[in-house]
């Protein structure tokens, strides 16, 4: 019986991956929110990881042989796309930070990033019990 970490743990450690990366780009808006002529700046979560987990659109190595090797991970970027934040207020010096609107999301995206350790630690935790009892 071969035993597969990727498989085990699924999309756990790409989502830990880029909840931190979240993470970090709300922290650095809010610390520039009385910087002239920042731009607050987000990527979408649900897409990347959709995408890492090999649900977007992106397109696939054709194997014209039997003899190609598969790659493994295919098609499973953690580059997101960062998109620049609309203001619903703009603010007379060019900043585009709203500091509410980024403590709020940065308090959901720690929030999410440390269920998703949790779950990690459990998945793990499963897997050494089970292996355990062999």
């Amino acid at each position: 019986m071969s035993l597969s970490l990727d498989k085990a743990l699924g999309i756990l450690p790409a989502s830990v991956n880029l909840q931190a990366r979240r993470t970090e780009l709300l922290a650095s808006n809010i610390a520039n929110a009385d910087t002239p002529d920042y731009k607050s700046r987000d990527f979408d979560f649900s897409a990347t990881l959709a995408q890492a987990q090999g649900k977007g659109g992106g397109l696939e190595l054709a194997r014209t042989s039997a003899s190609h090797l598969t790659l493994a991970g295919q098609g499973t970027s953690l580059d997101p796309e960062f998109l620049y934040r609309i203001p619903a207020q703009p603010s007379l010096d060019g900043n585009t930070v709203d500091p509410q609107l980024e403590r709020a999301a940065f308090a959901e995206s720690a929030m999410r990033y440390q269920s998703t350790l949790e779950f990690l630690n459990r998945r793990v935790s499963g897997i050494r019990s089970a292996l355990r009892r062999e």
